[in-house]
């Protein structure tokens, strides 16, 4: 992947080019967030994905463009976050900092001293990658997200999640008036439960999730469908451990065409679990990165139809790095028109 030094940090103009292509976003202050040795969402997460996307480099070179990413504002941050989070992520950050050590937000979830630049630059990688697409400079973008997201709820930092990627970016849209309807799609193996709380009763955010269940965090019930004006814009699609691959294939494909016939988004956003591949040590699903690259395929295609091809995918789980490396790779050819044997 070729960086573009022509596009500079929070929305400035891209080269001519750029507009056919696949943005990569990935803060450089995302590596030095540590978890603590054996924990599972480690800095080699990100090194395993930008080894994989290297080896992609023949066939992706004139199709992804790296762009490197400004950090999010605080203010950014409160469209969806309590200020009571914002203060608790900070100052525990200090104290790490300070102590020289990891240290614990609850049971799974850690910060380092690096953490705090972490959070707010990859949600101001998110942030940036909607507003390129939205903007036109780019067809579309993957971003790197570490910390990942989809966990934190408005107040609260949990599952290794500090802030909500996704939901920052989707706020930002409706903000902005760049969208007013964003389909969230979430296949990550664990439920995305800040992310359907933070919009459960928002009608302008249609949240569909597909996650294994009985499974961390213990929400996304199929009865979850919403509350208020947002009734009917969540749909949750339970599933059991080790479920055939066609019958997840086909479960996806039933729920995005449910989720698409109930609400026409004018952007899509992925909270893209790569979890949910075989072998996945946090994980019980049999997919493979060829399926992933397919899923990204179809949501693609409903955002060529509905909304100008106009998608952002975000990094959420996947903890065996070799694996989720490849399937970053399978997604990111999806995103960039490349078939798998291209």
């Amino acid at each position: 992947m070729g960086r573009d030094a022509d596009v500079p940090a929070r929305v400035r103009s891209a080269p001519p080019m750029a507009a056919r292509r696949t943005a990569f976003l990935l803060h450089e202050a995302a590596a030095l967030h540590d978890t603590g040795w054996g924990h599972p969402e480690h800095q080699g997460r990100l090194r395993a994905i930008v080894s994989a996307l290297e080896r992609e480099l023949p066939s992706l070179h004139e199709r992804v463009a790296q762009v490197a990413p400004g950090a999010a504002s605080e203010t950014e941050l409160r469209r969806v976050h309590r200020q009571r989070l914002v203060d608790s992520v900070r100052e525990t950050t200090a104290s790490a900092r300070g102590r020289g050590k990891v240290v614990s937000l609850d049971g799974d979830t850690k910060v380092s001293g690096a953490s705090w630049d972490a959070a707010l630059g990859t949600v101001g990688a998110g942030l940036e990658a909607v507003r390129l697409v939205a903007s036109g400079s780019f067809r579309n973008a993957f971003v790197a997200a570490r910390p990942p997201g989809h966990h934190a709820t408005a107040d609260r930092a949990m599952g290794f999640c500090l802030f909500n990627n996704v939901a920052v970016a989707a706020a930002d849209l409706r903000a902005s008036g760049a969208a007013e309807r964003v389909l969230i799609v979430d296949w990550d193996v664990h439920h995305g439960n800040g992310t359907q709380d933070i919009f459960y009763d928002d009608p302008s955010v249609f949240f569909l999730s597909l996650h294994q269940h009985p499974h961390y965090p213990g929400t996304g019930a199929a009865s979850e469908t919403g509350a208020g004006s947002g009734e009917g814009f969540t749909l949750n699609v339970p599933l059991p451990a080790a479920t055939p691959r066609g019958d997840y294939l086909d479960a996806f494909s039933s729920a995005l065409d449910a989720a698409v016939a109930r609400f026409e988004p004018d952007f899509v956003l992925v909270s893209a679990g790569f979890d949910v591949l075989a072998g996945d040590p946090l994980g019980g699903q049999l997919l493979e990165p060829s399926d992933l690259h397919g899923m990204a395929l179809a949501l693609l295609a409903i955002a060529e139809r509905c909304c100008g091809g106009r998608i952002v995918a975000f990094l959420e789980g996947g903890y065996e790095p070799a694996r989720t490396g490849e399937g970053c790779a399978a997604v990111v050819r999806a995103l960039a028109g490349a078939g798998l044997d291209a």
